[in-house]
């Protein structure tokens, strides 16, 4: 058994479109790699510093992300029947943890980040912000409403 602890470069593409951990934004491992029957099991945690967008205002987003990892690395010389496509092997004697610091960091990303829990995003008519102005509104009119409107303006040139 060997305890690894290393800060690395961040691989490209280890995100969504909304957010992601930057390539070359470093990344903490803390890694536990442990002989066993059927290669190198590793498990530990990936942590690192995802950068995107608030989904509701799109101002810009950074957090925390720490995920868990637990992948086993087959030697690469297993009996034969013994294939399966969800096991990774060995590339000599190197583990390659790309993929698996990829599947392990991208689902615990959020769906939806938000910038805080109560943002209330944008106008859906003009674009502001809600956020720097709470009483904004809008006076619009239903058209199902218009005739009664210009019943009410009659009333008043009347008055």
């Amino acid at each position: 058994m060997r305890t690894v602890r290393r800060t690395v470069p961040a691989p490209q593409g280890l995100g969504t479109e909304v957010v992601g951990v930057p390539a070359g934004s470093d990344l903490e491992l803390d890694l536990r790699l442990e002989a066993v029957m059927e290669g190198v099991l590793v498990t530990g945690k990936v942590r690192g510093t995802a950068a995107g967008e608030c989904v509701r205002c799109l101002d810009a987003v950074t957090m925390d992300v720490s995920a868990d990892l637990l992948e086993l690395f087959a030697y690469p010389d297993r009996e034969a029947g013994e294939e399966d496509d969800d096991v990774r092997e060995l590339d000599g004697d190197f583990i390659v943890l790309e993929d698996a610091v990829r599947d392990a960091v991208v689902p615990a990303l959020p769906f939806q980040p938000v910038c805080r829990d109560d943002c209330p995003g944008l106008c859906s008519e003009c674009g502001a912000r809600l956020a720097d102005d709470p009483e904004h509104v809008h006076e619009s009119l239903d058209p199902r409403w218009a005739a009664l409107q210009g019943i009410l303006q009659d009333d008043e040139k009347e008055s």
